[in-house]
């Protein structure tokens, strides 16, 4: 029987942490365990999983071996334990689709679609010349387009707050016109009060969807903020099993879920997060602003999910100054990009070739990325 016998870490600019699993016949699984800025602390999670759980283990017992991650502790769910399981989780599906010799949507039930749409971002925190920004976008093909909503917002805050944000909305729709896609993410940093206020500002300009209108822990204001507007509301990046997506699926004040596959569970638990999702007719558009191992694992459940609606990407974002998704592909035309869509990998595994001398190298770096801490102009902590 075929062994899981040994494992490494990387942890690689811009802000990513991958995970290379060996089995006893030489087959080697990747993964991509991270949460941005704590990469050190789920590498220790990574390393109590993989040393208690799964060292001389069968790789192909996917199921049981996430039971066992998941259940195995007293203590369960949250960022860091299911990132841990996220890559772990992927890096197994690698193996097994390399052992079957067919790409893991074939494993998974096989193909819904033919290509996965993706949407490209525009901008930072405090994007300028954002309309230019749009335009060379969609000069280049893609046909959706994700902005940022505001930067710091006060709890109730002023006419001018709002303003800013519809003309920056504004801008970027009279600049591509209305086929083009935009989402408009809130990241969390509005409160509710003000998120009635900006969603009702910004309908006339047709977003494509309001993101994390209001923090996970306040997802009981959702069913009011979707009162005010006929925006598709869309939230998930900070949610991370489907316990945690079962309230607002039955809230039903959420169009569209954004599971990331590297904090939610990896692509066991996503693939049940997207179904239950579809009972409910909720659309999936997965969270990627990470690199290429995490962007193979979305296609691959967008491939074989009917309610995939588009793929978040992280090219050329303004996150990966130093090292961009492809940059660690042997064969980064894997990722083909025409016409706003992505083909699906269609080679075994995840249909992506790591550039193993290269992530060696990358990883001798010093990698210590932090998300910055914004404050209000009265001194008091911001949502970033």
């Amino acid at each position: 029987m075929t062994k899981i016998i040994d494992y490494d870490l990387y942890e690689v600019p811009p802000r990513w942490l991958f995970l290379r699993i060996e089995t006893s016949d030489g087959t080697v699984g990747w993964g991509e365990p991270v949460v941005e800025g704590r990469a050190k602390t789920v590498e220790g999670a990574v390393e109590e999983l993989m040393d208690n759980y799964l060292l001389g283990e069968d790789p192909n017992a996917i199921e049981d071996h996430w039971q066992r991650m998941y259940r195995g502790g007293f203590y369960r769910g949250g960022p860091i334990l299911m990132s841990a399981i996220a890559g772990i989780d992927q890096a197994l599906w690698d193996i097994k689709g390399k052992y079957f010799g067919a790409p893991i949507y074939e494993l998974l039930g096989g193909r819904a679609r033919s290509r996965v749409r993706v949407y490209q971002w525009i901008g930072g925190d405090r994007p300028s010349e954002v309309g230019d920004a749009a335009a060379e976008k969609v000069s280049e093909g893609f046909t959706a387009l994700k902005m940022n909503a505001t930067s710091e917002m006060r709890r109730v805050d002023n006419p001018a707050s709002v303003d800013s944000a519809v003309d920056r909305l504004r801008e970027v729709r009279e600049r591509v016109g209305p086929e083009t896609d935009i989402g408009v993410d809130f990241h969390g940093r509005v409160s509710k009060p003000m998120a009635k206020r900006l969603a009702a500002a910004l309908e006339p300009f047709d977003p494509m969807f309001i993101e994390e209108p209001v923090l996970p822990e306040h997802n009981d204001a959702l069913p009011e903020i979707a009162a005010h507007t006929t925006i598709p509301i869309a939230t998930g990046e900070r949610m991370f099993s489907r316990w945690d997506f079962k309230e607002i699926f039955e809230s039903q004040a959420v169009d569209v879920i954004q599971p990331d596959l590297s904090h939610a569970g990896g692509i066991t638990e996503v693939k049940k997060i997207a179904a239950m999702a579809e009972a409910y007719d909720v659309a999936v558009a997965p969270h990627c602003p990470l690199g290429p191992i995490a962007l193979a694992s979305c296609i691959h459940v967008d491939a074989c999910s009917p309610n995939a609606l588009i793929q978040e990407q992280s090219l050329n974002i303004h996150y990966n100054e130093t090292s961009d998704v492809l940059d660690y592909l042997q064969n980064p035309d894997v990722f083909q990009y025409d016409d706003g869509y992505v083909d699906i990998p269609d080679g075994p595994g995840l249909g992506i070739e790591i550039n193993e001398e290269y992530v060696e190298q990358q990883a001798e770096q010093t990698v210590d990325w932090h998300n910055p801490v914004w404050r209000n102009d009265d001194g008091s902590v911001a949502e970033w």
